[in-house]
């Protein structure tokens, strides 16, 4: 077991050794550091990105790996020093900086937005606080806009996927952030939120004709809770952010920092996709949710791999990216 160790320790400060060597070497037959290779070599997205980011955390430098967690409005000073620390200038190599600046800003933005999701999800619902209900009205105004609300401690919560006469026992989990995700799914893809909500109360055939439903022999289709599946799907979303998994999807559709509404988007889409999983997956009962939702997990991950991935690239936010 010791010697096992040792030889692994000896392997692994023989690979760094030989990694910085042999950049040193390529540095010297090119001329080009490796920032600038990447730059040069990789096209704008995440497959750029994350070369950058992996590139500035491994260098022996602290000025470099300190970088990559900079405040954004010191991002240009920080490119300055870069380039100065690797001996770049910048009147030669214009569009270096511009390179890394779109990088930085994204690779710190990620950063920044996992702070303020996490400080969203730390938050409780409060009913004593007025924004908090004015949101949660607006969250069954979006959904049943022909049906008020008789109440505001009432059974009618069900109907939108509650557990019980009042929502905010379910909230407890992920805090705020479960509601202000199925708000703005319910009020910035109105049309779509409000299918998925009907679909979760009869699904039977929801987006399969019947001739398709039996041509594809499904038997039934088990609904579930609209609203407990948005905190769970957030929930997901939330693993999926932190974890860095959504770093391929939101490096390739923001042109430069990621933000909540990036985020929220991606909830959104994650909800569409999750409806549509359930259904194709056509479990017995409600208790198979967990083992649906891992399945769903892990192909979520497994698209996530792919440099090149965008999950909803038909969002607005992506468009910008899209048509540079």
């Amino acid at each position: 077991s010791f010697a096992r160790m040792f030889v692994q320790v000896c392997l692994y400060f023989y690979c760094k050794c030989l990694w910085r060597c042999l950049k040193f070497v390529v540095r010297k037959l090119t001329g080009r550091c490796e920032l600038q290779r990447i730059c040069y070599n990789t096209k704008p997205g995440a497959a750029r990105t994350m070369k950058i980011e992996a590139s500035l955390k491994g260098s022996k430098s602290k000025r470099l790996q300190t970088s990559v967690s900079v405040h954004p409005d010191a991002i240009e000073k920080t490119i300055d020093d870069i380039m100065e620390l690797k001996r770049i200038n910048p009147d030669v190599n214009p569009q270096l900086g511009v390179s890394l600046q779109a990088c930085l800003l994204q690779i710190v933005g990620y950063r920044n937005l996992i702070a303020e999701v996490e400080k969203l999800r730390r938050e409780p619902y409060d009913s004593e606080n007025p924004q908090h209900e004015e949101m949660l009205l607006k969250l069954w105004k979006c959904l049943k806009p022909d049906s008020p609300l008789k109440a505001r401690i009432s059974k009618q919560w069900c109907e939108i996927g509650f557990q019980g006469d009042d929502p905010k026992t379910d909230f407890r989990g992920m805090g705020l952030l479960g509601l202000y995700n199925l708000v703005y799914f319910a009020e910035w893809d109105t049309e779509i939120a409000q299918q998925v909500l009907s679909d979760s109360l009869q699904p039977k055939y929801s987006q399969f004709s019947k001739a398709e439903w039996e041509k594809k022999k499904f038997d039934k289709a088990i609904g579930y809770s609209f609203a407990i599946v948005g905190i769970n799907i957030t929930d997901l979303a939330y693993n999926l952010l932190v974890s860095g998994a959504l770093k391929t999807h939101f490096y390739n559709v923001a042109p430069e920092a990621p933000t909540l509404t990036h985020f929220q988007q991606t909830f959104c889409y994650l909800m569409h996709e999750f409806h549509k999983f359930w259904i194709e997956e056509d479990p017995l009962d409600i208790m198979e949710f967990n083992r649906v939702r891992e399945k769903f997990h892990k192909r979520i991950l497994k698209q996530l791999q792919n440099p090149e991935m965008a999950l909803c690239p038909h969002f607005a936010a992506s468009e910008s990216l899209m048509n540079m």
